[in-house]
């Protein structure tokens, strides 16, 4: 028989880079009393920041898990990425939360990578607290901030307290409480907020307004908290421990403890996986429902059918990961023995209304060639690219067999510091980058056909395929479709045309992926399976698959030519506030850019405008802005869309494969079926 099930709350911190969030877990666990002194982000000496790089930047790169005791609840504490390059990993943490604290700086306010996070917080409606850090740094101010927040995330917030001292190292956080003068103008704000999100409320505030006692209203706020309609903010320092044990008591009042049956059907996530000492698989689990325990055998929802057997397990408490015999429904764990397992793996069955979600941030949009200094390392490089690729599905690898060279996509250049790092130290391999470039999508013009008749010129292989491809609205995918009967020939046969098809699609006329589309088979034929008068099977006179996966190319990419396409560039929608008397210089630049800006607003003494640019020249826009702007300007910048390139020449991708475009070197490359139809065909 199980206890009754502990109370677990899974917290994840969340900022912009150098908000100051990851010396907030630290201040918070030396509050709990799970570590004895503060580390500090610059000393390289924190709790959470484990990777030799985070350490020498003073960044956090992989989120790490710790956990704490607040009055009976365990608080697993998940510290994420601030930097816009690690966004992937943020992704991966959100889907585990019960709830989040926003870190804002007190002397820079919202910032670009803040609006992104809240955004997706309450799209995703994940309870959030605001913790506005830095309060005793020179320059850190209160209402501004508040305004700040209002304006740029979301208008439900609450101050749950002012400062005193503020841009001092006297500082303090003096919360509201009942009967302080102060709160009187507290409970009424916090009154009409809470109202306007509650009908009941609202009708007790028409009709008596000082009917309503403060304990209601704090017990009302914790309930739309919980509901991710409000959030509470706090301000402190995580310097000097300032504010961080109101936090502590917001999250323990606000915050929703973990839900789930330790009893129930088995569910739960892999958020990530790293390499054991003995370069084994360990998978960091949240349970949503069920139990997990050693010597369990699980299918990790990996498509195979097979399952593996757990062969330990460790629980997160006080601080650290504590080996266990199970993991329970809210807990977060380590699982050994899966050696299979990938992000986003469901532990047995999906948690209900997640079974068709995708991803919370855009695609990577960028991509660099990677390459050993030792030329004798490639293949080393391979199995070392193809590791981080399990830690990070969305490291994309493209192998060029035919260069010998292997591709990766990122989302930033700071990227490739890590990847370079990281292959140093755990794989012992030196590597250089190529220059960045751009991933473009192929999109069709219109509709295309082309087919091949078995037995007649130019076809060598023996089959017969005729495809035909129509647009498909963006986002529809690669839909195949049969305009053939079923039984005309057999299943394995459209299996192989089915799977050529969408695989020739990530490399169209100009070497780009064509991501939407239809593909209807139009044409379709085989020679059965012929013997020779003594029994023996002749390969020469019978159909086989690979005579349908060596001809598919050449139809698909004959019927995408008829169609044409156009290639498309990723577009940012950038959001730009800069002084008005700069606003002359920095439009030329973006025209330069060929960014295409909205109609301008103003804002005081600012401009605010919004726009669109090409993924390639955020960087240079970057750059530009603080020069153009003596450092005022402010940009935020995210993936929203695909354009077509226009002006200058339209921009290709180098192939990998058998290159189907130019038939002569595509039959020489092939493996050919008939004895001598190929060659003929060649030359």
């Amino acid at each position: 028989m199980h206890s009754s099930a502990p109370h677990i709350l899974n917290l994840g911190v969340l900022a912009h880079i150098d908000a100051g969030k990851t010396s907030l877990t630290e201040r918070l666990l030396h509050a709990a009393g799970v570590i004895d002194e503060v580390g500090r982000v610059d000393d390289g000496n924190t709790q959470t920041d484990s990777l030799a790089l985070e350490r020498q930047r003073g960044i956090t790169i992989k989120s790490a898990v710790v956990s704490f005791a607040v009055d009976g609840t365990t608080v697993n504490l998940i510290d994420t990425p601030g930097h816009p390059d690690f966004i992937a990993e943020v992704e991966r943490v959100l889907s585990v939360l019960d709830g989040a604290v926003l870190v804002i700086s007190a002397v820079e306010g919202v910032q670009a990578q803040t609006r992104v996070l809240m955004r997706t917080l309450r799209r995703l409606r994940i309870p959030t607290l605001i913790f506005v850090n830095k309060t005793d740094r020179r320059g850190a101010r209160q209402e501004g901030v508040l305004k700040h927040i209002a304006d740029r995330l979301t208008p439900d917030i609450v101050p749950m307290g002012t400062v005193c001292g503020l841009g001092t190292r006297e500082a303090r956080f003096a919360a509201f409480h009942a009967g302080d003068a102060e709160s009187r103008g507290f409970t009424a704000r916090l009154t009409e907020l809470l109202a306007g999100h509650d009908d009941a409320l609202l009708s007790a505030y028409v009709d008596d307004a000082a009917s309503l006692s403060y304990d209601r209203l704090r017990t009302e706020l914790a309930r739309q908290t919980r509901r991710a309609l409000v959030h509470p903010v706090f301000f402190g320092s995580a310097a000097t421990g300032v504010g961080v044990r109101e936090l502590t008591d917001g999250i323990r009042e606000f915050l929703p403890a973990s839900a789930g049956d330790p009893e129930g059907q088995v569910s739960g996530s892999v958020f990530k996986v790293e390499r054991g000492t003995a370069g084994e698989k360990i998978a960091y689990v949240r349970m949503f429902s069920g139990t997990v325990r050693t010597r369990d055998r699980m299918d990790t929802g990996t498509g195979t059918g097979t399952e593996a057997k757990v062969t330990a397990v460790s629980v997160f408490e006080q601080g650290t990961d504590v080996r266990r015999q199970e993991v329970r429904a809210g807990q977060i764990g380590k699982l050994w023995g899966l050696a299979d397992v990938r992000i986003g793996d469901v532990i047995g069955v999906p948690r209900p209304g997640t079974e068709h979600t995708g991803h919370f941030f855009a695609p990577p949009t960028l991509e660099t060639v990677v390459t050993p200094l030792r030329p004798a390392d490639r293949g080393a490089l391979h199995l070392a690219l193809t590791r981080l690729a399990e830690q990070d599905p969305l490291i994309d690898l493209r192998q060029d067999d035919i260069r010998q060279e292997v591709s990766v996509s990122l989302y930033g250049e700071v990227q490739k510091e890590v990847i370079q790092a990281t292959l140093a130290a755990d794989f012992g391999l030196d590597v250089s980058f190529r220059e960045t470039t751009t991933i473009c999508v192929e999109r069709l013009a219109g509709t295309g056909s082309a087919f091949e008749i078995i037995d007649k010129e130019p076809n060598p292989f023996l089959a017969t395929v005729g495809l035909r491809v129509e647009p498909a609205p963006v986002g529809a995918g690669v839909e195949f479709r049969l305009g053939v009967e079923l039984g005309s020939m057999p299943y394995a046969f459209f299996r192989a045309v089915e799977e050529t098809v969408r695989e020739t699609l990530h490399q169209g006329v100009h070497g780009w992926r064509v991501p939407d589309c239809t593909v209807t088979m139009t044409h379709c034929g085989y020679w059965p399976r012929q013997s020779h008068a003594h029994g023996t099977f002749d390969k020469s006179m019978s159909s086989t698959a690979g005579d349908f996966r060596n001809l598919t190319p050449l139809v698909l990419m004959d019927a995408l030519r008829r169609a044409g396409t156009v290639v498309h560039e990723p577009m940012h929608r950038f959001r730009l506030d800069v002084p008005a008397d700069t606003f002359g210089a920095v439009l030329p630049a973006l025209t330069r850019l060929r960014a295409v800006p909205h109609t301008p607003t103003t804002n005081g003494a600012s401009y605010h405008l919004e726009g669109d640019i090409p993924a390639q020249q955020v960087h240079a826009l970057e750059q530009m802005l603080p020069g153009l702007t003596r450092g005022e300007g402010e940009l935020e910048s995210a993936f929203d869309h695909y354009e077509p390139v226009r002006g200058g020449s339209v921009p290709t991708r180098a192939r990998t494969d058998h290159d189907p475009l130019h038939r002569k070197d595509y039959l020489l490359r092939v493996v050919r079926r008939t004895s001598g139809g190929a060659r003929e065909a060649a030359r």
